[in-house]
């Protein structure tokens, strides 16, 4: 007969190694959905003296309401809560939103204020207003520290733009490194513009190399809409991350262009101006989250498109064309990145 003090440490070690053996499998299993989204000019219906938001007021030609306003978080809930697999993503990156009040407003509607997410923004210097933002989930991350970089134009200093916004947060013992982008867009022509979406990638770059000196393995995810496309300079020569350039980042959204898809459509060709790029201690990781080469989606649902009807190809369902409100979710089309 077994002595009974034996008996007894054995139930308690074998309790022990169950509790221990089901806290990792679910510390493994709990994939994290992070989604970027270029939600079309989110402004509230309040004047901001210090910003040009004149276009996004009650009493200007768009006429901006609050009703208006209203309709578009809520349309903007159904995409987030949509577009994940499982309930709702775990981090959230958007730009051109106006400030943090409207990224707060959107996280405390009915289907994304069950869920506790903290904001993370950083006022920048652009002339009208818009910034970027990531919110996350508080009861699944915690932010370590975050700084805004900003890219300045030395060639052109009257000229302002969104700063990047860097985050460092913590999942159980997995640090991850978060950079949501908005580069200067392609106004005034793609080849006039892009020395300015090149020195944005020198910016981001820079930042990066400096993690990875310090931590060669560190868990790095870029996203944002760059506005270049995976096969433009600023991706293939200064951020150097297309697929097997072995340069310590990875374009995970460069075959989805190569494919002929993407997030945006302009004049009728689809592309990716919004991206996901990841270090290869992401992108190789044997030990806590990881990412692959199929870890990004499109959320392309007919819902979120416009159909002409000369049934040439559908785009994404605007809210305005020019001062014209058309009611719909944004031009871009958001896109997921599962971390399992």
């Amino acid at each position: 007969m077994q002595n009974p003090i034996f008996r007894t440490l054995s139930i308690i070690i074998n309790l022990g190694l169950l509790q221990l053996t089901t806290g990792c499998s679910q510390e493994l299993t709990q994939p994290i959905e992070v989604v970027f989204y270029n939600v079309e000019n989110l402004y509230d219906t309040v004047d901001d003296t210090l910003v040009l938001d004149n276009e996004f007021l009650p009493d200007s030609a768009n006429n901006w309401t609050q009703e208006r306003y209203a309709k578009k978080l809520v349309d903007l809930a159904k995409v987030l809560t949509a577009i994940s697999e499982d309930g709702l993503p775990e981090v959230v990156g958007v730009c051109e939103i106006e400030n943090r009040k409207v990224v707060e407003d959107l996280f405390k509607t009915d289907s994304l204020g069950k869920v506790k997410f903290k904001v993370i923004h950083e006022n920048s210097p652009d002339a009208r207003g818009i910034d970027v933002a990531l919110a996350y989930n508080s009861e699944i991350l915690s932010e370590l520290y975050h700084e805004k970089l900003n890219v300045f134009f030395d060639f052109e200093p009257e000229t302002t733009t969104r700063d990047i916004l860097y985050a460092k947060l913590l999942s159980g013992k997995d640090t991850l490194h978060f950079f949501v982008n908005h580069w200067p867009s392609r106004r005034g022509g793609e080849e006039a513009s892009e020395p300015k979406r090149l020195l944005a990638a020198t910016v981001l770059r820079t930042k990066i190399d400096s993690i990875l000196q310090r931590n060669k393995n560190a868990k790095v995810i870029c996203m944002g809409d760059f506005n270049d496309y995976p096969d433009n300079r600023s991706m293939t020569e200064v951020m150097n991350c297309k697929p097997g350039a072995n340069n310590k980042l990875t374009n995970l959204t460069y075959n989805l262009n190569q494919s002929g898809l993407g997030s945006y459509n302009y004049k009728g060709d689809w592309g990716m101006l919004d991206q996901f790029i990841v270090s290869d201690g992401l992108l190789n990781s044997t030990k806590g989250y990881a990412a692959s080469d199929s870890s990004v989606a499109i959320f392309k649902e007919d819902w979120l498109l416009f159909f002409p009807k000369d049934g040439s190809e559908p785009s994404p369902s605007k809210t305005y064309g020019g001062p014209k409100y058309h009611g719909g979710y944004s031009d871009h089309l958001p896109i997921r990145l599962t971390l399992h």
